[in-house]
Parts: structure tokens; C-alpha cells; sequence
């Protein structure tokens, strides 16, 4: 009996023979079955199609903003998801779900690409070509994904027999790493550098995605020959509005590498919920908002940081700050769907845009569920939230402005510290203050040439840049800073009577005379502003240094005595 080598990973053989099949999808009903399809171009891209499902896509897409809950940006009232509560085990959802979807990823494209034999002579041979490299693109980053998140991993590309998958197990993973960077390679050479009226995996995807993987793995090298090759395309610029990017009327994008495209009126993916990152007043819940770390990780306009600017100004934090701070937090008393937001405690009203005081439900002392740190999202919402707090706003997995950062981190890691170097950061940093880079006098312009300062600095844009995108919780990772960073508590405001106490001296979010800590590593600490009565302890965070590996899903290592856990589980 023959099974493709992916079908062990999904539930693994002894999962098949218990009835189990039809969680492996292998022949969706979409795409015909591999026995009878594949004759013509409809038909592949048909079963192409099948790799762009968001839940395959399981850092990304398995819920909004899904790995910014673990990460030191994220703010959630008095909750605590496992993994950074420190409780992971290998019957985690989270373990199980990106296993499952992962392999069912490799499996359809390894599906593909031993079926494509059958179009030869009723294809072209350079279309089959190209069908052959997008399959390989994305085998190439669901095996990126799982060797980011376990390390060792099983590696099959082609056919094995039902006894000899009994007996697989983990391979190392730079052996992995081989064949992903061999695949997006492969897809590199054969994709196209862009699309007419589509919207498909390119050249320009497969070098970035390879630089990805390579910086997971520190390979700056790599990293940086991949990143070079992306950027050398001039295929993608920098949005003149960063924004824009964001939100969902914004269908088409010069930066967008790589995104699931989205459309309710086309019926494409299930619209997302967002109810949760909306302010009270606009009928949200603000369950979930940046955290302070990472509202005081954006610097101000002469570039320092707010422990050593001296523009810091806790009575008006927004003011003078990096231009993105107040495109990912919404400022005190702007207007966000017709409502002035202000969490003060004076502000019991605020005014409408018709001039109608309502009642301020993001007051705490109005309702107790308003914000727990006075921050609120305002990146990428718009009227579209509002409306009935769904958005089908494309979700976006790689941009132009991350090529550039990794470019600029790879070549700062490997010494190479030039005006390349720099022009990469320096673009994405004035493009906040919409400003050609070149104009050095309008922006904070980075000129610094010490390797250790530099590095800080590079690791600072990527959080202010990327934030809430998915990348920071991937950056603790690899940078091993998850130590540091989320094992300390997540604060929020006071009780009501303190912050009224302290709006009574003028400064009730922040106190005049204490700044936050920022250390060489831009990891912030706001400890002080709890001894000041600034602040509470909203709940603790428990990273455990165990968990920079996910573990094995335990249902897993039950059919395949192969299969090793990781350690510490």
C-alpha cells in the first residue's frame, strides 16, 4: 500500500487507519480527486487555489492578530493565553491546529506537484513550469513555519509505504532548511515578477519568504543575498500613507508582497471579527489594546527615546512622537467614528460630531470595562468596523517595508554597516513622516555606525513599524529576548479614585518627574510608574524557557514512537 509521505504528518498513519480520513482533505471535493484531476490549467489552479485558505495560514490567520496575543504589544485585561502564561503542553490548541494545518498545507502542494505529469502535452511546458514553483513556494514556507516553531521536524517530498511511515521521525533542521531554501529558489527562477488583473505568489514573494526563513534561522547571509534579490526586482516601493495599507477599502497595494486577498461582496474569505479591538463608545468591547510597552517603544520627532528625550511630555504622551504612534493608538480626543475618544477620568461626556455630548462608555469610572490601560487600537480600523464590527481586510503576510528591515538587520549582523545599510531604514522611517529619505532634515534620519547601537535601533523599528502584524512575538523569538520581555507584569491604570487623584496635577495617565526604562535591548520596563500609584498589576506574565520550542501534539507521539518530544515537556 502506497500514502503520500505527507499523510503521516496530518494525523499521522495509525489516525488514518482509526477513521480519520476525512481531516486529512486531501481530495476536497473543490479540486477533484488527484486520480482523475490535473488535466488542464483550470483544474491546477484550481487545487492552487487550495494553498491560499487562510487556515492553513496558522500564525497569520487563525484569528486576528493571532500571534500579537503573545507578545509584550499586547494588552488583554486580566487574560492570559497559555503560552504566555507559561502552560503549554503538547494537547495545546495551538500546537495541534499549526501541526495539522502546516502538514495539510505540504500535503496539497506535494499533491500538486506529483500530479502535474499528467497535463504534459496538454499544458505548456513553461505554465506547468510556474505551477510546479508556486507549489514549491508554499511547501517551502508551511515547512518554514514548522521548523520555526519546533525545530526538528518530519520532511517528506514524495511517496513512502504505510510501514515505513510507522517508522519516521524528526529530521534535523538544516537539513529541512536545505529543501526550503531549494525550494523558494526553484520557485524564484520560474514565477513571475508580477500579475495582470491577478493576484498570485511572484518572484519577488519567493526571495522575501526566503529571507524570512533565513532570518528565523540567523542565516544573515542568506537573508541578506534573498532580501538584495527582492528588493533588486524594483517591483515593490513603500505606500506614500502608511494608513492606508491598512485598511479595508484597500484592495490593491504597491507593498503588499503577500497577503490572502479578502472580499465580502466576492465571497472570498469569512469577514473577521473585530468587535473586540473597538472603543465602547463605538459599540466594541476594547477587551484587547497596545500595551504600554509598546506605545512607549515609538520615539519621539528627535529620535530618542522617551527615557532621554527631552520633547517627552507625560501630559500630552502623543505629542512629539514617531508619526505611527498615533496611526496604531488612537490620540486622546480625536475622533474615531463620529465620537471623540477620551479615557480621562473628567471626561463623563464627549461630544459627538453632530456637537451631542453622549455618555463616555471608554470612562472606567463610566464603565468598568473601558480600556485597562487607556490605549485603544486605531490601526486599520475604519467605518467598515464600525458598521457591524466585521472587516474583510485582506490579511497581509509579507510587505515591501519588512524586506527592507530584514535587508538592514542582515547586513547590520554581518558588519556590513554602509549607506545601503542605512537607506533601507531610513526609507521606512521617513516614509512615517511622508518624506523621501533623502530629505534628512525633515525626519529623524538614522546615521549611527556601531554595530551595538545600530542593532538596538533596527530591533526597535521592526516593533514600530510591524506592530500588531504578527512579527514581534517571532522577533522575541529568534532574538532570545522572550526571557526578558514576558516574564514581567502587564500594567494598567489604577482605580478610578487614584486616576482622578492624579488628572487633579495634570497628568493623569503618566506622572511628570518618572519615564519608563528602556534597556539595550529596547525592552521596557514601566515598574515605576506602579511604586508612583500610576499604575496596577493587571496579571502576571510566566514565558517559560522551554517554550522558544513549541511541543509535538501529543496525539502525534502516540502513533509514531518515532516522533521525540521536546525537551521540557
Amino acid at each position: 500500500m502506497k500514502v503520500f509521505k505527507h499523510t503521516v504528518l496530518l494525523l499521522m498513519a495509525g489516525a488514518m487507519i482509526a477513521g480519520s480520513c476525512q481531516k486529512l482533505d486531501l481530495d476536497p471535493l473543490s479540486e477533484g480527486s488527484s486520480e482523475n484531476w490535473f488535466n488542464n490549467e483550470q483544474e491546477i489552479s484550481m487545487a492552487l487555489n487550495a494553498l491560499y485558505a487562510p487556515s492553513l495560514w496558522n500564525f497569520e490567520a487563525r484569528r486576528a492578530y493571532n500571534t500579537d496575543r503573545f507578545s509584550d504589544d499586547w494588552n488583554q485585561r486580566v487574560y492570559l493565553y497559555d503560552w504566555l502564561a507559561g502552560t503549554i503542553t503538547g494537547e495545546w490548541g495551538d500546537t495541534e491546529s499549526l501541526w495539522a494545518a502546516s502538514y495539510k498545507g505540504v500535503a496539497r502542494a506535494n499533491t500538486i506537484l506529483y500530479s502535474l505529469e499528467k497535463a504534459e502535452g496538454l499544458v505548456a511546458d513553461k505554465k506547468l513550469e510556474q505551477y510546479a514553483g508556486e507549489a514549491k513556494f508554499f511547501r517551502a514556507c508551511f515547512y518554514s513555519y514548522l521548523v520555526f516553531a519546533y525545530g526538528d521536524v518530519p520532511y517528506y517530498t514524495g511517496y513512502i509505504t504505510l510501514e515505513e511511515a510507522y517508522k519516521m521521525g524528526r529530521i534535523n533542521k538544516e537539513t529541512v532548511l536545505e529543501g526550503i531554501y531549494r525550494d523558494f529558489d526553484e520557485a524564484a527562477q520560474v514565477l513571475p515578477e508580477r500579475y495582470v488583473g491577478t493576484r498570485r505568489i511572484t518572484k519577488g514573494a519567493a526571495y522575501a519568504f526566503k529571507a524570512r526563513i533565513a532570518l528565523w534561522m540567523n542565516d544573515w547571509k542568506t537573508c541578506r543575498d534573498a532580501a538584495k534579490a527582492c528588493i533588486d526586482l524594483g517591483t515593490y516601493s513603500l505606500s506614500p500613507d502608511y494608513r492606508e495599507i491598512f485598511l479595508s477599502k484597500t484592495k490593491d497595494c504597491e507593498e503588499v508582497i503577500f497577503d490572502l486577498p479578502n472580499s465580502n461582496a466576492l465571497g472570498l474569505l469569512a469577514p473577521q471579527a473585530m468587535k473586540s479591538f473597538i472603543p465602547r463608545n463605538n459599540g466594541g468591547t476594547n477587551g484587547a489594546q497596545p500595551s504600554w510597552e509598546l506605545f512607549f517603544a515609538y520615539p519621539c520627532t528627535d529620535g530618542k527615546m522617551v527615557d532621554e528625550s527631552p520633547l517627552w511630555d507625560p501630559a500630552d504622551p502623543f505629542k512629539n512622537r514617531d508619526p505611527r504612534l498615533s496611526e496604531v493608538c488612537l490620540p486622546f480626543g480625536e475622533m474615531l467614528g463620529g465620537i471623540v475618544y477620551d479615557p480621562r477620568p473628567s471626561a463623563k461626556k464627549v461630544p459627538t460630531a453632530d456637537g451631542v455630548m453622549v455618555k463616555n462608555k471608554d470612562n472606567k469610572s463610566v464603565d468598568q470595562y473601558a480600556s485597562y490601560n487607556g490605549l485603544t487600537l486605531k490601526k486599520g480600523i475604519d467605518e467598515e468596523w464600525l458598521d457591524d464590527y466585521y472587516t474583510d481586510a485582506s490579511i497581509i503576510i509579507m510587505r515591501y517595508a519588512d524586506v527592507l528591515l530584514m535587508f538592514a538587520e542582515a547586513k547590520m549582523e554581518l558588519g556590513e554597516i554602509d549607506s545601503g545599510c542605512l537607506a533601507a531604514i531610513n526609507k521606512v522611517r521617513a516614509r512615517a513622516y511622508k518624506v523621501d529619505y533623502t530629505n534628512t532634515s525633515a525626519y529623524p534620519s538614522i546615521t549611527e555606525t556601531d554595530q551595538a547601537k545600530l542593532r538596538r535601533i533596527i530591533r526597535n523599528e521592526r516593533r514600530i513599524e510591524l506592530a500588531w502584524e504578527n512579527r514581534r512575538w517571532e522577533d522575541l523569538i529568534r532574538w532570545r529576548l522572550c526571557g526578558k520581555a514576558l516574564t514581567t507584569p502587564i500594567y494598567g491604570t489604577p482605580s478610578n479614585a487614584k486616576m482622578a487623584e492624579n488628572e487633579a496635577t495634570g497628568y493623569w495617565l503618566f506622572p511628570k518627574d518618572i519615564r519608563p526604562k528602556i534597556d539595550k535591548d529596547g525592552i521596557v520596563d514601566c515598574s515605576a510608574f506602579l511604586d508612583a500609584g500610576y499604575a496596577q498589576i493587571n496579571v502576571r506574565r510566566g514565558f517559560t524557557e522551554r517554550q522558544y520550542l513549541f511541543p509535538i501534539p501529543t496525539k502525534e507521539l502516540l502513533v509514531c514512537d518515532r516522533l521525540v518530544q521536546n525537551e521540557g515537556y
